[in-house]
């Protein structure tokens, strides 16, 4: 484990106090930072962004690792301490920015030709995936440190999907690598977390993204209804209508929309925008 005494005296010198709202809870254990290092398979011509370095433990080890580290931090305080802590590293740049809203153009990121490797601060998971999944430039694959509960729902079969695991296996392959306890983190966050690996995909499914993506929101508009009612009421369509569509594809009329595989959805929203123009 690193030296817990060590990390609370630098942050009383650097005056940083972790915030919750904020998902800064500094990871402890270096079996697990070298595990996420091995996971992400570095190379000298790798680029790296790490998103939210806290107090620079991971990004040591990429910078031995990778030829490259942007390294993006949105607290002032802790910006300040990673100036001092990584000043002798010529390989890691320091951005003090909101990820959410970074031009990674602008520092030179380009489709595919990156990897992200972070422990996410957890307020921003969803939003970071869904900007990262969609938008360009595209990283090449994302090893994170998310909540157990929100890679479970990245890597869920048919039963257990939702929006955003959907999401997530249309545009990569995710998955989860191994669990991580509370006890590896100060300050000790209320939940348990896993790092997942998703592998983005270079050729999306041949159907419209948001075609697609209306479909599927539509679907799970109102969870506890099956599947029709959702379909009908979100494209102004007969009850009838729908429940014969879902039995051409082979699906059961009273299904609900987690229990659709994404080969389904496909299958679906292409059915919705062949015979009724949407």
């Amino acid at each position: 484990m690193v030296n817990l005494e060590q990390i609370k005296t630098f942050c009383r010198q650097y005056h940083i106090v972790p915030a919750k709202s904020r998902g800064q809870n500094f990871l402890l254990d270096r079996n697990i930072i070298q595990k996420i290092v091995a996971a992400a398979n570095l190379s000298p011509a790798d680029t790296v962004l790490e998103v939210g370095p806290g107090l620079g433990g991971l990004t040591d080890f990429l910078a031995k690792r990778a030829g490259q580290v942007i390294a993006v931090e949105l607290d002032k305080k802790i910006i300040l301490f990673l100036q001092a802590k990584l000043a002798d590293w010529a390989n890691v740049r320091l951005i003090e920015a909101d990820i959410l809203k970074l031009n990674l153009s602008q520092w030179g990121l380009s489709n595919f030709g990156y990897k992200v490797v972070a422990n996410l601060p957890y307020n921003i998971t969803a939003k970071f995936l869904r900007n990262f999944l969609a938008n360009s430039p595209k990283p090449q694959e994302m090893i994170l440190m998310v909540q157990k509960e929100v890679a479970q729902r990245l890597t869920a079969s048919p039963g257990q999907l939702s929006v955003l695991g959907l999401a997530a296996q249309f545009y990569g392959q995710p998955e989860i690598l191994f669990a991580v306890g509370k006890n590896c983190f100060w300050p000790k966050p209320a939940v348990d977390s896993a790092v997942i690996k998703i592998t983005i995909n270079r050729e999306l499914p041949q159907i419209e993204e948001k075609l697609f993506f209306r479909t599927v929101k539509i679907g799970f508009s109102a969870k506890r209804k099956q599947l029709h009612n959702n379909l009908a009421a979100g494209f102004d369509l007969s009850d009838q209508a729908v429940k014969k569509l879902l039995s051409d594809l082979g699906l059961d009329e009273k299904i609900r929309a987690q229990d659709l595989s994404l080969d389904d959805w496909l299958k679906l929203a292409g059915k919705l925008a062949g015979k009724f123009k949407i």
